[in-house]
């Protein structure tokens, strides 16, 4: 969630850069910039940053786990050595029993 106190204008945070950088690293949270009173960007402290990118790998890591679960529950699957053997006897044009 945005907190109201995080958001300020480019013009500002050029202004003030220092002592951004003291709160962003201070609290962790993001800073939004606006640009004519539109958010414009997203300035945010490099570890608070890769926490977020780790968890985003983590979701995804999940969501791919949950649709193989839901396949395998499915059918939706192949025995691997069947399928490596009828890939082999294509390439070498004889039919896989």
């Amino acid at each position: 969630m945005i907190n109201l106190q995080d958001i300020h204008s480019l013009t500002d945070f050029a202004r003030n850069t220092k002592n951004f950088a003291r709160r962003l690293k201070k609290t962790g949270r993001p800073a939004i910039l606006t640009v004519n009173g539109r958010a414009e960007f997203v300035v945010q402290e490099a570890s608070s940053y890769q926490r977020l990118l780790d968890l985003a790998v983590l979701t995804e890591s999940k969501q791919k786990l949950d649709r193989s679960l839901d396949d395998l529950e499915s059918g939706r699957t192949h025995d691997f050595e069947k399928t490596v053997a009828k890939l082999k006897a294509k390439r070498s044009g004889k039919s896989a029993k």
